[in-house]
């Protein structure tokens, strides 16, 4: 096992990892940035190492920085969390070279599947369903001719990236012009490539993704699946498990999830991305090489710490739990709570929170980097606080939910967050019945 690890992120993710390390008695040293020099992750580490100034291409993004970090602190293991560098093959790779172990996939997992082109490709050769797409464009001309084939309405998506993050929808060849330097723009801000795909936009679908965890050695296994449809520009917004789907059609697509990350002798944690019809069609979309935020929604439902089970399977152990022992119990929801004024379009909002206070109770989580007295800094994502609950129904849970939000203050000059938000979408009808797809914020939420 390792006796130290360096932690390449911020935030929620940097804290959740630090708490799992140091329950498994392993140092935690984390790199930050000039901006993070006061966080709590920062603050509650055995070492921490400033990487740069506050843009994350100067810090968190910065491979020479951060390895030297680990080189220095004489870190065994960096994790990366998940954003950043955390689904980057050229990292992973330069971390080997150096004799220091990435907790991830191999980089040969995230040649082959952290790219959507990459995935798509492997997907077809796991006989597993995809939306007509492309692989990677070239030219915003060629981006044109490839709409025209497939038919808009299309979307272009960041090869390289998650989140959200370098996705535009695209209705015309004139919108093409604009949306395709934008999407570039952002892939290469957030990801450091701005290589982009296309695919066919699908404009009603639930979005459905396969929770996996490998060995490196052939043995795959998945933890469920969750529904993330509830999303504003891309993003999730809430994230619930099981899916509801009807039982067959849920373990076909789980079935395809464990089948395509066998075809490439997965290791670790990783989600595969699927798109459901109202027909009860899915496509796959995409293959996240990493942790996921909403990873906290299937803890909850199977017992499991899947922060451990990446290091331990990084260090070498073998992965003997097997599919008949995952044993899913109960309903589970996550509300991500951003720094944003949803009444203003979720507009960014930030500030010094003043008063802070975490719900608590049976089934209640709270994953957050938050305290009084902390300042948001602007530099970053707007993600504040994971609120996660359990119960024995989906009903419970929405109850649970509710009754935990209502006991959420954070509070600040200029500080708003999207609290009031997730407390109407527990009040609406739609979503208590289970009516959702994507396009639930705009059509559902309107009043």
């Amino acid at each position: 096992m390792f006796n130290k690890i360096l932690i390449a992120n911020r935030g929620e993710i940097a804290l959740r990892v630090l708490r799992a390390a140091r329950e498994m008695g392993i140092k935690v040293v984390v790199a930050h940035s000039e901006a993070d020099t006061q966080s709590l992750p920062v603050l509650l580490a055995d070492e921490a190492i400033c990487i740069g100034a506050p843009p994350s291409t100067q810090s968190y993004l910065n491979i020479p920085n951060l390895l030297s970090a680990a080189i220095i602190s004489g870190a065994d293991a960096i994790h990366p969390g998940y954003g950043f560098l955390a689904e980057n093959p050229q990292f992973a790779e330069m971390c080997r070279e150096y004799g220091i172990v990435f907790i991830g996939p191999t980089p040969e997992n995230m040649y082959s599947l952290g790219s959507k082109a990459g995935g798509r490709e492997i997907a077809a050769k796991s006989n597993v369903p995809t939306v007509p797409g492309t692989g990677v464009l070239e030219s915003v001309e060629e981006a044109i001719a490839a709409a025209e084939q497939i038919g808009y309405p299309v979307l272009l998506k960041a090869s390289a990236g998650g989140g959200g993050r370098g996705q535009k929808v695209v209705r015309s060849s004139d919108e093409m012009k604009t949306a395709f330097v934008q999407a570039q723009q952002e892939a290469q801000n957030y990801f450091g490539d701005p290589a982009l795909i296309l695919e066919k936009f699908i404009e009603l679908f639930r979005h459905v993704e396969v929770q996996v965890m490998g060995d490196g050695k052939g043995h795959v296994i998945h933890i469920g699946e969750r529904d993330c449809s509830i999303q504003r520009r891309n993003q999730k917004l809430i994230e619930e498990a099981p899916s509801r789907l009807p039982e067959e059609l849920r373990q076909e697509i789980l079935a395809a999830g464990v089948r395509l990350a066998k075809y490439v002798n997965y290791q670790g944690a990783g989600t595969l991305e699927f798109i459901v019809d109202p027909e009860g069609n899915y496509y796959f979309m995409e293959m996240n090489t990493r942790i996921q935020v909403e990873h906290c929604v299937s803890e909850m439902i199977s017992g499991l710490d899947f922060v451990k089970m990446q290091i331990r399977i990084a260090a070498g152990e073998p992965l003997d739990l097997q599919q008949e022992d995952v044993i899913l119990k109960g309903h589970a929801i996550e509300c991500r709570i951003n720094a944003e004024d949803y009444e203003k379009d979720f507009r960014p909002s930030i500030g010094k929170v003043e008063t802070l206070h975490f719900p608590g109770g049976p089934g209640v989580r709270i994953d957050s980097h938050l305290y009084a007295g902390y300042s948001i800094p602007p530099h970053y994502d707007s993600l504040v606080a994971k609120l996660i609950v359990h119960a024995p129904t989906r009903e419970e849970a929405i109850d649970r939910m509710k009754r935990a939000l209502g006991e959420t203050v954070i509070e600040g000059p200029g500080v708003k967050t999207t609290v009031p938000f997730h407390l109407k979408v527990m009040d609406n009808a739609f979503y208590r019945r289970g009516a959702i797809f994507t396009n639930f914020v705009t059509t559902r939420m309107s009043d």
